[in-house]
């Protein structure tokens, strides 16, 4: 169980992991060994994940979400596949806390008359800035 929250708990039998070759310079090592690892779990058909949750990381993590719906994260940044699979499963676990924090809601309010006052004061002295730049035909 992938532990994200007191409350939010993950089985890992989940999670679905591919492994390949990690990118860039490395010489023998990165061309020999499939120390990549990327983890895709189907988050949105997921019993673990509460309904309200899953919207959230729909809306805010969408971009990172397939076709079916699976969430889909890599790791490459390790030589060794155990430390990108734990890579992984930290950067899921952080997604996870992101989206568990409920949003504060913005109570629209009005500028104060001081603020409305320096607004149009400062509107003014623009408009006499731009004024005075012009030549009057006389």
């Amino acid at each position: 169980m992938l532990r994200v929250t007191n409350r939010l708990l993950i089985p890992r039998s989940e999670f679905r992991w591919t492994y390949s070759r990690s990118s860039g310079p490395g010489g023998q090592n990165v061309n020999k060994v499939n120390s990549k690892a990327t983890m895709h779990w189907p988050a949105m058909i997921s019993k673990s994940l509460p309904v309200e949750l899953r919207m959230r990381l729909r809306h805010e993590f969408g971009n990172r979400l397939n076709n079916e719906g699976e969430l889909v994260i890599a790791s490459d940044e390790h030589r060794d596949q155990k430390q990108n699979i734990l890579a992984c499963e930290q950067r899921l676990v952080q997604i996870l806390r992101t989206i568990s924090i409920p949003q504060k809601v913005r109570r629209p309010t009005k500028p104060s008359k001081a603020s409305n006052a320096r607004r149009l004061q400062e509107k003014k002295h623009r408009a006499n800035i731009r004024n005075s730049r012009r030549i009057d035909p006389q």
